[in-house]
């Protein structure tokens, strides 16, 4: 039998349950004052086709966010597997986060990183307060992407490589 614990006022033992769930890592990135500011998350998801809707869960204390906020265009780059030290990079709190990082902004301010398995050029189409954290909606307005390069895993606090499984009919 499965047995359920209440998470009551600890909340400590959320982000391993969380970390149970593997995700894929995004760079979220833009021109700001003639540098680049940006964030690594592992809250990417789809969410409409029309409107071209995807979103990612931003902290509501991120000092970075607000450098993203503003920015007229944002771009998302899907991390590819191999890019664990961009991602850790990009999660640094203090220093440069771009040292290092080969990337290229477009001329409406979005950031790329180079090597991505799908760049996403996108606006903020909403915020939605979310307990601590901020759901964000983001409209894409172009894409680039390519099936043949494997995702950046994040899992178990590890980043982690897709294997291919053959699965026999029954």
């Amino acid at each position: 039998m499965i047995e359920i614990e209440a998470v009551g006022p600890d909340p400590q033992r959320l982000p391993g349950a969380f970390g149970c769930f593997p995700s894929g890592v995004v760079a979220v990135a833009a021109m700001d004052g003639g540098e680049p500011a940006g964030i690594a998350m592992a809250s990417f998801t789809s969410v409409s086709v029309t409107p071209a809707l995807v979103s990612v869960c931003v902290q509501r204390g991120s000092r970075t966010w607000p450098r993203l906020r503003a920015a007229a265009r944002v771009g998302l780059s899907v991390l590819a597997e191999g890019q664990g030290e961009v991602a850790l990079r990009l999660s640094y709190r203090e220093g440069d986060r771009f040292a290092g990082v080969e990337r290229e902004a477009t001329p409406d301010g979005s950031v790329f990183v180079h090597g991505a398995a799908a760049f996403l050029d996108y606006r903020i189409h909403e915020e939605i307060p979310a307990g601590d954290h901020l759901l964000v909606l983001l409209e894409i307005i172009g894409l680039s992407s390519t099936s043949d390069e494997p995702p950046l895993v994040f899992h178990g606090s590890r980043f982690r490589a897709l294997a291919t499984a053959t699965i026999a009919a029954a």
